[in-house]
């Protein structure tokens, strides 16, 4: 069993930045990737970024590129997403996870364990 507990969430300005954090506990060597989801009211899960617990190698949505950074810190067992120029449409329920085996990891089916949510709000 893999427990991760997200933090950071908040109200920002639009233009201004925000770094979530996601600590990880229990059986983290099982970990294939960390990733970083978001869910607006209405909408559905969506990815956000993720990175390879072991690797660090790192995947980002189109919406994400160049403004968002995804990044671990292993002797912590914690990712981070720092999100910078953030966007009224950035505003949702920031959600961290963990897939356990190989496979894909673009679509929320893809992972095994949730933390609870952290809310970010992007003000106009």
């Amino acid at each position: 069993q893999v427990h991760l507990v997200e933090s950071g969430g908040g109200l920002v300005q639009a233009g201004g930045s925000l770094k979530l954090a996601c600590a990880a506990s229990g059986r983290t060597v099982d970990v294939y990737v960390l990733g970083w989801f978001r869910q607006a009211p209405g909408k559905e899960r969506e990815f956000v970024a993720t990175i390879n617990w072991s690797s660090g190698n790192t995947l980002y949505t189109d919406s994400g590129k160049g403004r968002f950074t995804i990044s671990r810190d292993y002797a912590k067992n914690t990712v981070y997403l720092q999100m910078n120029t953030l966007k009224p449409e950035d505003t949702a329920v920031y959600y961290c996870a963990a897939r356990i085996r190989p496979g894909p990891f673009q679509h929320f089916s893809d992972y095994d364990h949730w933390g609870q949510g952290t809310q970010v709000t992007v003000s106009s």
